[in-house]
Order: C-alpha cells, then sequence, then structure tokens
C-alpha cells in the first residue's frame, strides 16, 4: 500500500564531528520492525568498534505514527534517542528510521552537549535526503486475454499504476495497484476492453 505522506526516498548517510567525536548519520525507509532490525544489524557490522549506535524511528503517518521508537544505546538517558526522533517528527516524514553512530573523540561533551550533537548530526542527513509522496493505491484483480497484456501494461506506465503479478493460466490474471484517484479511469479502461475485474477492499 502506498502513502499519501513524504517518506525518505532512499539511503543516505552523513557525518559531522564535534569536540574530535565522530557522529555518522544514517536515514533509511522502513516499513516495520524487521526493516528497522536489519538496517541496525548492517550498522553494527559496518561499525563494530563504534562506542555508541542510537536510533529512533517512526511508521506510519507523521503526527500519528502507528509506531515509534528511541535507544540511546548506552549514552546518558533522553541525550540521544529523544533527539534524534524530535528532529524525526519535526521534519513531518513518515516510515523513517535514523541512526546516529559515534565514536568517541576523548572529550566529554556533557548532556547538553550531547543532545545538540545527536539532534544536529539527525537534522544534517534529514536535510540532506529526497522526499518522495506515494499516492494511496487500491489493489485490482483483472481476468484478461494474452492480447490485453500489453493494453494493461500501456494504461498502467501512463497513469503511475503497476502490475504487481501475473497467473498465466487458461486465462490472465493480474494483480494491479491503481492510483486510488484513477478507479472510475481504470474501471472505464477494462469495460472498454471487456476485461473482468474486482477491486479489493
Amino acid at each position: 500500500m502506498k502513502k499519501d505522506y513524504p517518506v525518505p526516498a532512499g539511503y543516505l548517510e552523513r557525518e559531522t564531528e564535534v569536540k574530535k567525536s565522530r557522529f555518522i548519520a544514517r536515514v533509511a525507509p522502513v516499513g516495520s520492525r524487521e526493516d528497522v532490525k536489519d538496517w541496525l544489524e548492517q550498522a553494527h557490522q559496518d561499525h563494530p568498534d563504534a562506542r555508541h549506535i542510537c536510533w529512533a524511528y517512526q511508521i506510519g503517518r507523521p503526527g500519528s505514527a502507528a509506531e515509534a521508537a528511541m535507544n540511546d544505546d548506552g549514552e546518558p538517558s533522553g541525550t540521544a534517542g529523544k533527539p534524534i526522533l524530535n528532529v524525526i517528527q519535526h521534519k513531518d516524514m513518515g516510515d523513517v528510521l535514523v541512526m546516529v553512530i559515534r565514536y568517541f573523540g576523548g572529550i566529554k561533551l556533557g548532556a547538553g552537549g550531547l543532545v545538540r550533537a545527536y539532534a544536529g548530526a539527525a537534522e544534517s542527513v534529514l536535510s540532506a535526503v529526497d522526499r518522495v509522496v506515494q499516492k494511496p493505491m487500491t489493489d485490482v484483480l483483472v481476468s484478461l486475454s494474452f492480447a490485453d497484456e500489453q493494453p494493461l501494461r500501456h494504461w498502467c506506465e501512463v497513469n503511475g499504476a503497476s502490475v504487481e503479478s501475473v497467473d498465466y493460466g487458461a486465462s490472465v490474471r493480474a494483480r494491479v495497484l491503481v492510483p486510488e484517484d484513477l478507479q472510475a479511469e481504470f474501471g472505464a479502461f477494462c469495460d472498454a476492453h471487456k476485461l473482468d475485474y474486482s477491486f479489493e477492499r
């Protein structure tokens, strides 16, 4: 299901330095806790010697996220995960994970310094990442002949829909994702080509 709110267009990394400590911020699009776990495992593999890998994420619509969490990973409570989450929420972005990998530089930053450093690192990467807004989509099941497959694919290409899967049996059955605001147009296309279709709810 595509979303009508901004999400990160992809993965991005930015590095900042504060009093000799390195802060490597990574942003990644996530749709589930499983995705978060995978990205964190990757960060730990890439930076096994890092002192801290702090993170925060929110999944779902900004402002009413279905799920959000944060982790200070050994930094004083409230100095890492919360500032990262605050920046995510301020950026009004959904389905997003920000990890900040810290290499300690020998100079203590203090609680206020840590909050500023982690928020600054999160800000640097979230300001740089491209956003995409995905329209809400509807699942449609279509029965068609082999000859109709090409026109169907062409309609999808032109109208921002996508053919998700095709089963070739006695007839062809396709699962298509159609933008919600184009349901009527898609129905008209199917009627014109005498295709059977049903919108999934």
